[in-house]
């Protein structure tokens, strides 16, 4: 790993070059473009939930039946949240959301950066690199929501590492009630027994979405249950989860989903029992504010039915954590590296393997390749056992009281 590592990152880059050269137009050429409903699909199914319930009314039960190319599988509390956005025409409510969701990844990673004391070099590295990477493109040009999921999911880290594991719940209930499929971060309390917090989280997250219920019609409430529950597993290449790897390789997608379960419950017993050995600590890997947390919003990315690659934006603050936990030159900074640069690999990736080819089902794996990479570099973040049978790490050491 320690060899390869620098290898994937300059591969990584290469090939992004000639993508970038010699394939087709980078996904930020299409942003300003002005046609909402075609070139920016999830924004325009967002926009017409939010502008269906701002021209209704509170109580309106239509934020799911406005004609959308595609489904909201979302919650009603996201459209209550996007009602603002809906009052303006299309074009200008996408260009906000654009503007915001800059300002939210850059301000996060920075926030995550400092609080961490990063330095100004791996400061420098994180931002850039997110801020080139595909993700990120794929997120703004879609008009997608994982920017405000990522600074909900930062609140709550930045809330437990200042020692309010009850606000931190609170923000993480009311970020799973904004998307569900984060809901095993909720988990990890339960699995170090912290009663009081997994109690908390489980009771934000069902306040919110009733609030949200509340306000958009009780009937939206079973309409997104139904859809929800009824989409398909995404076949489409840049699904990184494992249901949607099952797909694309002809292996039913219910053994996909057992084995996301697996790495799930694994991650948690095994997060439970290194809890219950060594205590909740940073260089164990158990601490609530540490890797541990997106580790397990890893496992969950891989067993949902859609699991895009622009979630991995969600996971870069644990990607900092594990930079923050190493020295210079090591191997965990040297595979964090390589999962930045792959990050940078443009999606016309997918465009380079042909239906049919032999080679292809290889390259199409790439985005799950990378998710479970950066869910197993997670797990893994102690040094190791030092005289004594304790766990140091670089982050424990040099970081000063706050």
């Amino acid at each position: 790993m320690r060899t390869a590592a620098p290898v994937v990152a300059v591969a990584s880059l290469v090939t992004a070059a000639l993508l970038f050269v010699l394939g087709g137009p980078p996904l930020l050429r299409w942003i300003p473009a002005t046609d909402v409903a075609r070139m920016h699909v999830d924004f325009d199914t967002f926009w017409r939930s939010a502008h269906a319930l701002a021209v209704r009314g509170p109580g309106s039960a239509a934020i799911y039946d406005t004609g959308a190319a595609l489904h909201n599988l979302n919650p009603p509390l996201l459209s209550v949240l996007l009602v603002p956005l809906g009052l303006l025409d299309p074009v200008t409510g996408y260009r906000v959301l654009t503007a915001l969701s800059v300002l939210l990844v850059a301000g996060s990673v920075l926030l995550v950066c400092r609080e961490l004391r990063l330095g100004p070099r791996w400061t420098a590295a994180g931002l850039g690199a997110v801020l080139a990477s595909s993700p990120l493109h794929g997120t703004l040009l879609l008009g997608q929501i994982y920017p405000l999921l990522l600074a909900g999911l930062t609140a709550s880290w930045l809330a437990e590492r200042r020692g309010h594991p009850l606000l931190a719940a609170t923000c993480f209930g009311v970020t799973v009630a904004l998307k569900p499929s984060l809901a095993p971060v909720l988990l990890l309390a339960l699995a170090q027994r912290r009663v009081r917090p997994f109690v908390t989280g489980i009771v934000a997250a069902a306040l919110a979405t009733l609030a949200g219920v509340a306000v958009a019609g009780w009937p939206t409430a079973t309409q997104w249950l139904v859809m929800a529950l009824s989409e398909p597993v995404g076949p489409t290449p840049d699904n990184a989860s494992l249901p949607g790897q099952a797909l694309r390789w002809g292996i039913p997608t219910g053994l996909g989903t057992a084995v996301g379960a697996v790495l799930l419950v694994g991650t948690l017993v095994h997060l439970a029992r290194r809890t219950a050995r060594h205590g909740a600590t940073a260089a164990a890997g158990t601490a609530p504010d540490g890797t541990a947390l997106f580790a397990v919003l890893a496992t969950g990315l891989l067993a949902a039915p859609i699991a895009w690659h622009n979630y991995l934006l969600l996971l870069w603050p644990g990607l900092l954590l594990l930079v923050a936990s190493g020295r210079a030159g090591d191997t965990r900074r040297r595979v964090v590296a390589a999962i930045l640069c792959v990050a940078v690999v443009p999606v016309s990736w997918s465009d380079l393997w042909a239906d049919g080819a032999w080679p292809t089902p290889l390259g199409r794996a790439l985005y799950t390749v990378v998710l479970l990479a950066t869910w197993w570099s997670l797990l893994r973040p102690a040094v190791g056992p030092v005289p004594g049978r304790a766990f140091r790490s670089a982050e424990e050491l040099h970081r000063a009281p706050v």
